[in-house]
């Protein structure tokens, strides 16, 4: 029994690739096992496919409202993640300073330092220092 919509399944799927980056998300599926596999498959549904499936927002402001999400919560892993997947959606290097700078403001210098520091290694590792 599935857990949850394969079109949704399939469309979060296109979705995730596009912004993440193919490589990425096949990995993640494939080092997946009996205990991780049901979540990838509902969250790639869930929040790739009905979060991110719509074209009401398009996929640059989603990632632009992604990256001041999860900065102002300090998840740095995905936003780093994020980070790279805002740069494939178009997102500029100044747009991304400007969200931090916003980050800043109301999540407090310090964790916009820490989206600095995970911005530079982004930036190191794409070639935009």
């Amino acid at each position: 029994m599935s857990i949850f919509d394969k079109d949704l399944f399939e469309a979060g799927l296109a979705k995730r690739k596009s912004t993440l980056g193919d490589e990425y998300v096949e990995n993640s599926l494939a080092n997946a096992d009996e205990f991780t596999k049901p979540f990838q498959e509902a969250m790639t549904a869930w929040c790739w496919g009905f979060g991110w499936g719509d074209e009401v927002i398009d996929a640059k402001t989603r990632s632009m409202m992604n990256l001041s999400m999860l900065g102002a919560m300090g998840r740095m892993h995905e936003w780093e993640l994020h980070c790279k997947g805002a740069l494939n959606n178009g997102v500029t290097k100044e747009e991304i300073r400007a969200i931090i700078h916003a980050i800043g403001i109301y999540s407090g210098v310090p964790q916009s330092l820490e989206c600095f520091r995970a911005a530079r290694n982004v930036f190191a590792e794409t070639g935009l220092e």
